[in-house]
């Protein structure tokens, strides 16, 4: 059977760095970089690619992918485009697209965790563009494309944990919302379930969090307790008097056991500071 070939758009951010150190053992695996010049410039499975400044469409015609995961950030325009190009590129070649889409697409409802069947709907600029760039997506043949909606992403060395050490250390207030209930994930777990995904030819919307539900507030305060004694400055942010949703909990497209975790294997996966 012939190898995957992959191609991870976006493959110098966290998310897309950790894909490749996931995926490259086992198939044919390249990524572009933006950021970082320096570090990839010797690495020949690294391609520079400026989303603002050149078409993805002849770096895709050059490698010529079986997969391609789209981890773009940036300008918005620039990411419309660019998936406008890649939904063409899958259309007439042997490929299928996995694009990393969010739970904000859905941040405009509050009163319950959004399922794969669910309308999506945002009152963010960023979860507006996702649900564009999904609907792009959607128009392929559904045999073509993985949306894969994810929540808060965390891990040792996720942005958001070294912030929360940054601050610890600076003894600076953390940011916490004690009546936003969310699932969670991290770089390791996501990194495992796309590598499923690929491996057994599975497409259509996923939504890859924790099968369990917490509040934003109990989450931080129990991940800070694993980090070591500290004491943390908690600012805790109101944005209602009433618990909202902002949660992608799978029902229809589920993956294996080993493969969902909880909130509490999560917190568990954070490293010491």
């Amino acid at each position: 059977m012939q190898q995957e070939r992959v191609m991870i758009l976006g493959g110098s951010g966290f998310l897309g760095y950790a894909l490749y150190k996931e995926l490259c053992p086992y198939f044919d695996t390249y990524a572009t970089f933006h950021t970082g010049r320096h570090s990839f410039n010797n690495n020949q499975k690294f391609h520079h690619f400026s989303l603002v400044e050149e078409s993805v469409y002849p770096l895709l015609e050059e490698i010529a992918p079986t997969v391609i995961i789209s981890a773009l950030r940036g300008d918005f325009k620039a990411q419309i485009r660019a998936h406008e190009e890649i939904a063409h590129y899958v259309q007439i070649h042997r490929c299928t697209v996995y694009f990393l889409s969010t739970a904000n697409v859905f941040d405009a409802y509050s009163r319950y965790p959004s399922y794969e069947r669910d309308q999506t709907l945002s009152q963010s600029k960023f979860g507006h563009l996702k649900i564009k760039i999904e609907n792009i997506l959607k128009k392929l043949p559904t045999d073509k494309f993985g949306i894969l909606r994810v929540p808060m992403v965390f891990g040792s060395s996720s942005p958001r944990i070294k912030e929360i050490k940054s601050a610890l250390l600076a003894q600076e207030p953390i940011e916490v919302f004690p009546n936003l209930i969310i699932n969670v994930t991290n770089d390791d777990k996501l990194c495992q379930q796309v590598h499923y995904l690929i491996n057994r030819h599975r497409t259509g919307i996923f939504h890859l969090g924790s099968i369990d539900l917490v509040h934003h507030e109990d989450f931080i305060r129990e991940t800070i307790r694993k980090m070591g004694n500290f004491h943390p400055i908690l600012k805790r942010v109101y944005t209602t008097n009433h618990d909202r949703y902002l949660a992608v909990i799978p029902r229809d497209n589920k993956l294996p056991e080993n493969l969902t975790p909880t909130f509490q294997e999560i917190i568990d996966g954070q490293l010491a500071v």
